[in-house]
């Protein structure tokens, strides 16, 4: 199961997921290579980036090593765990499909009211393909900590924020179009406020996409 788990993978079920329920707004997602592509060089835009790009879903990354952030996600893959993985014995792939639609069904029944309250989702493209190749475009999201020095580090490359805001928690709107990054504060007391810090120019370089 766990060699399954790909970046192609993750795109073929986002697919599937969102021709079904709608584009959301944004998607948010941890640090690891499945989601931002290789941590070996830096500008690396990996497939799963790609693909909210090129729909015009912008990809939000939490903080690296910062407990809260994923707090519904983690509950909802150990209720999964519960309900579905441990309280059945599988005899097939397909029985753990079926099980696992079956409470993901139920699941939705019990929190309708929640999502019918959610921001409305954009239909999905009916003639829309990836193509991995296109430059990316669009808006990436980065939540980060800055250093004892008032920088952050993300897209590979380490890049000087505010000496006065140490360790402390900002929010990087990547305007890759523009090559733009606004830099603004973050307080977990009052999320709604985030004055500016710095705005910085950097690219992605033009380059081909490694299937």
């Amino acid at each position: 199961m766990a060699a399954s788990v790909t970046a192609k993978a993750v795109t073929e079920a986002l697919i599937e997921h969102w021709r079904e329920v709608g584009l959301p707004g944004y998607a948010q997602f941890d640090n690891d290579t499945i989601f931002q592509g290789t941590h070996a060089h830096p500008d690396v835009v990996g497939r799963v980036m790609r693909l909210c790009l090129s729909l015009g879903v912008v990809p939000v990354f939490v903080p690296p090593r910062e407990p809260g952030f994923q707090a519904m996600v983690e509950g909802y893959n150990g209720q999964w765990q519960a309900k579905v993985w441990a309280r059945f014995t599988h005899g097939s792939l397909a029985d753990v499909q079926g099980r696992s639609s079956r409470y993901v069904a139920a699941l939705r029944r019990s929190r309708a009211d929640r999502i019918e309250s959610a921001p409305p989702r954009r239909p999905f493209p009916k003639r829309w393909r990836l193509n991995l190749q296109a430059h990316p475009r669009g808006r990436v999201v980065y939540l980060r900590r800055t250093s004892a020095t008032g920088s952050v580090d993300l897209m590979g490359r380490g890049f000087a924020v505010d000496d006065h805001w140490l360790n402390r928690l900002v929010r990087v709107e990547f305007d890759l179009d523009a090559g733009q990054m606004r830099v603004s504060a973050l307080r977990r007391r009052e999320p709604k406020v985030q004055p500016m810090l710095k705005e910085l120019s950097h690219h992605i370089p033009q380059r081909r996409f490694n299937e």
